[in-house]
């Protein structure tokens, strides 16, 4: 609490520092020109799979708009997360990130799905995502969507906690040659170069290169953390219009790259010796996706949608191989004046290749799966414009466990033209992955004065179930003022057949010289528990050119055993691998002469299980928007401390480093 009463002073300290703008006002082409009204009425999509404005969504949703990700000072889409209520995002080296939805967070984070345009980028290999190689350009991003809490009667499984849409531009939004540059500490080198055309009278592309070079960042130790990282990436987007009813997309990319990295390995078992590898990891691969939207008439349209990934990485100890294919295909239907419906179906084939490596290995070594899904979703208006119902569910059936059902139930009553309240239930899965099942794990190797020498392994388990979620939300958004709004959500989350590290019986490995023995874990799932917690947000129009957005959210964890399990550590390190607290505050000033302030500071609280304390960082950016062509940004990060940690825990496998103070100068050309 100390840590968050001084968090709240830095906040008093900033506000007091901020100038009242007397000057003579002057249009600005941004949200400072909208009414709250306005920003609430905003459209989103990621709920129903259908356009419906925010303020009447019966979910925990925030939008990062492209004015936000304009005045951020982030260079990533997971800095751009953090400016989410209810998210857990930590650092852990430069080119790794902890990202989660209310709770649970790790590297390893498996119960949040993300999306880029549609595409899950989700890996199936552990549930969770390779951040590394999400370098979607900022420039290019026009939303993104977070829900917090589940989402899988719509997205499927392992949207338990939450789900990230992240939406690019259309082709035609940007049209003409952009130039983006930027260079500093650790961001040596950024840059973007676009270029947008049309193509006969109904269709539009876009070409882009971007790549990033971030320098090594310290460890814990203070030394360097040999975690530098490169990487570049190609895209193209193509939109068409063969008909007034008919819209096709084509897009897709190809990346290359590298990441460094301490790698935390068992060096030897005779002798056991264990210690960190430098290691490069590779990063390679390409996707295409295309979408056909029809519409039939004014009360139903239809898209089918397709993509394929294919992608690598691996280093001296490891490699890792995926083919991915996808087919979906939607239908939103209106049905008379009160019933909304959105059904549809879909395939996935995963098929990996995976390598006997020093750290880890896979059995089967490769491993071809299906996944199929069938879902549909009824919003019924009770009460026209006032009170609607939304009922629905998704059936899937995928390789590990064969058949799930995912339903959920949600009401919103628009109390007032400026307030609406939300409630909902809701019951999600995470199906298994090929670590939960098929991992062997070479953990850590321990001397034995009266034996041979001792390897912990941790192996996968084929008989390895869904995980469960039974939740219960409910919120509102109130527009309490013209320049005043607030956003509230509450939860609560019963989870069942969670993963856990259950003993088995030790065993001599034959055929080695000189024998070991091996101490096994199995994957189980006999860890259980309730979360319960709640996020609550802000924008508030101080006057027209000053705005300020706080939020603060809470989240209490309570996960154990089950009676049968023999696990007992995983529970805590759950307990206490995530903040109970976070809380930040954005402030937004237009200066004269095209001139901008930006100014974010966030505060996280300490995580007891790895030993992590709290934190609060301070970025600032000064933007000149000189010309309708050229802007110049000044940026600096972590400006109230020099070095901070920001994870730490044994599901990690690099070793971490420490978030350092920096800055970059960023010019953009457009025309």
């Amino acid at each position: 609490m100390k840590s968050l009463g001084r968090f709240w002073l830095t906040l008093v300290a900033l506000g007091c520092c901020l100038p009242i703008p007397i000057w003579a006002q002057k249009n600005n082409d941004d949200l400072t020109k909208q009414s709250l009204a306005d920003l609430m009425n905003i459209e989103v999509t990621s709920v129903s799979k259908k356009e419906e404005k925010l303020s009447q969504t019966a979910s925990a949703v925030f939008v990062i708009t492209e004015d936000d990700i304009r005045r951020s000072s982030a260079t990533s889409i997971p800095g751009l997360l953090r400016m989410v209520p209810g998210l857990q995002v930590a650092q852990i080296n430069a080119s790794t990130w902890a990202i989660s939805a209310r709770g649970f967070n790790g590297q390893d984070s498996n119960k949040l799905l993300v999306l880029v345009d549609g595409r899950t980028v989700y890996s199936p290999l552990f549930s969770g995502v390779f951040w590394d190689t999400q370098d979607v350009p900022l420039e290019t991003i026009e939303r993104i969507e977070v829900i917090r809490g589940p989402g899988a009667t719509i997205w499927g499984a392992n949207a338990v906690n939450g789900v990230i849409n992240i939406t690019t531009k259309a082709a035609r939004d940007t049209q003409g040659k952009m130039l983006v540059m930027a260079g500093g500490d650790p961001h040596l080198g950024l840059g973007v170069i676009r270029y947008g055309s049309r193509l006969g009278a109904s269709s539009y592309y876009r070409l882009s290169v971007d790549g990033l070079v971030n320098n090594h960042l310290p460890n814990v130790n203070g030394s360097n953390g040999h975690d530098e990282w490169h990487l570049i990436n190609g895209t193209f987007h193509l939109d068409t219009s063969p008909s007034t009813k008919d819209t096709v997309t084509v897009q897709g990319g190809v990346h290359n790259g590298s990441a460094g990295e301490e790698e935390v390995a068992v060096i030897s078992i005779v002798p056991p010796v264990n210690g960190t590898l430098l290691a490069e990891d590779r990063l390679s691969g390409w996707n295409v996706l295309s979408r056909w939207n029809h519409a039939f008439s004014l009360h139903s349209n239809t898209s089918l949608q397709t993509y394929f990934m294919h992608s690598n990485r691996g280093d001296t100890t490891y490699g890792l191989g995926l083919n991915t294919f996808a087919l979906e295909f939607e239908n939103h239907l209106h049905w008379g004046r009160r019933q909304d419906i959105v059904w549809g179906a879909g395939y996935r084939l995963d098929s990996d290749r995976t390598a006997l490596g020093l750290r880890y290995s896979f059995v089967p070594a490769s491993l071809t799966t299906q996944f199929f899904s069938f879902f549909a979703q009824d919003e019924i208006a009770l009460v026209s414009d006032r009170v609607h119902v939304s009922v629905g569910s998704k059936i899937e059936h995928n390789y590990f466990t064969g058949f799930g059902l995912e339903p959920s139930a949600r009401v919103s009553w628009k109390v007032t033209v400026r307030s609406m309240v939300w409630a909902a239930v809701s019951q999600a899965e995470r199906t298994p992955a090929r670590t939960d099942t098929g991992l062997r794990l070479d953990f850590e190797a321990l001397p034995n004065p009266n034996g041979p020498p001792i390897l912990l392994k941790v192996f996968g388990n084929p008989k390895f179930q869904n995980e469960n979620l039974h939740a219960v939300e409910a919120g509102g958004r109130m527009q309490m003022t013209h320049n005043f709004s607030v956003d509230a959500a509450a939860y609560f989350n019963s989870y069942r057949q969670l993963a856990s590290y259950e003993p088995g019986a030790p065993y001599l490995q034959q055929g080695s010289s000189p024998p070991y023995l091996v101490v096994p874990e199995t994957f189980g799932n006999l860890l259980q528990g309730d979360t319960y917690g709640g996020e609550v947000f802000a924008n508030w129009q101080v006057i027209k050119r000053w705005s300020l957005s706080p939020g603060y959210s809470c989240l209490s964890m309570h996960i154990h055993a089950a009676a049968t399990s023999h696990d007992t550590t995983t529970a805590a390190a759950t307990n206490g691998g995530s903040p109970n607290q976070q809380a930040q505050l954005r402030s937004r000033v237009d200066l004269p002469e095209r001139w901008e302030w930006n100014t974010a500071a966030y505060f996280v609280g300490r995580l007891p299980a790895v030993q992590v304390p709290s934190y609060t960082q301070v970025d600032s950016n000064l933007n000149w928007r000189a010309t309708k062509h050229f802007s110049f940004t000044l940026a600096g990060e972590n400006l109230l401390k020099g070095r901070h940690l920001e994870y730490l825990g044994g599901d990690i496998s690099v070793a971490p480093t420490l978030v350092t103070r920096g800055a970059y100068l960023k010019l953009r050309w457009q025309y």
